[in-house]
């Protein structure tokens, strides 16, 4: 897919992994709607940092649908049209997998709310614009913590496996108009999960066949290649993990 005249709306745009995508985005000629739910004045910056124009920050909050389909509604008026979705926004909190009580039902609700309700709520909302772009992709991130039932809670995991059966399902009903891909990073250098230091992730990394953190960006080429070249590619999963998986 050729990203000149494209718009891309990304969800948690101003955030680690979003920011970098967005960014990506800009790069391959692409106007971006740099989406945020509390953090305006970093996603003003990641506006003002991209190259080209037309590029605009909008709060597309996961737990608020109304306002997710206002934003759609705004971006069918204002740009007309909308070729990639990326979900990007998420939640979670760490709480030691074998103390089930710390894992309270309100924190359980507040994960998958975010990680599952959250982007579909999203697709459901800017589908129909998207099917009129007739070669229009989403992707979803994930996690490699859905498959090894690792990551900083049970609820994590579990909300990105639900993440993984609900792309699945959407690749098989949104087709042919959109094809839906996910990118599953394993543990990233960035500053999503609260109290994760540098040298926690880098221990992670250690015992990967290769052996060093996973970057943002090589999250977001992932990112990239699923919507400008895996074309034929819809439904499947793009592990971004180091070799975690395979370790």
């Amino acid at each position: 897919m050729d990203l000149n005249g494209k718009v891309a709306v990304i969800t948690g745009a101003s955030g680690g992994i979003g920011s970098v995508t967005a960014l990506r985005m800009a790069q391959g000629g692409a106007k971006v709607v740099v989406g945020y739910n509390s953090k305006r004045e970093e996603a003003d910056k990641v506006v003002a940092s991209l190259p080209g124009s037309g590029h605009r920050a909008m709060r597309i909050p996961m737990l608020e649908t109304a306002v997710i389909r206002d934003v759609a509604a705004t971006v069918e008026r204002d740009f007309g049209r909308c070729d990639v979705l990326v979900n990007c926004a998420g939640f979670t909190r760490p709480v030691p997998h074998a103390d089930l009580e710390a894992l309270t039902d309100d924190l359980i609700d507040a994960v998958f709310q975010a990680n599952v309700r959250g982007p579909f709520a999203t697709i459901r909302a800017f589908a129909p614009l998207m099917k009129k772009s007739g070669d229009a992709v989403i992707v979803n991130i994930s996690s490699v913590a859905a498959i090894s039932g690792s990551g900083s809670s049970i609820a994590y995991g579990a909300s990105k496996a639900a993440l993984d059966t609900m792309s699945l399902s959407l690749a098989r009903v949104l087709g042919p108009e959109i094809r839906v891909m996910t990118v599953s990073p394993a543990a990233v250098d960035t500053a999503f999960v609260p109290g994760r230091t540098t040298a926690m992730v880098e221990k992670v990394a250690a015992s990967t066949p290769l052996k060093r953190v996973v970057q943002a960006d090589e999250v977001a080429q992932a990112i990239m290649a699923a919507v400008t070249h895996l074309t034929s590619s819809t439904g499947w999963i793009i592990p971004v993990d180091g070799g975690k998986l395979v370790g």
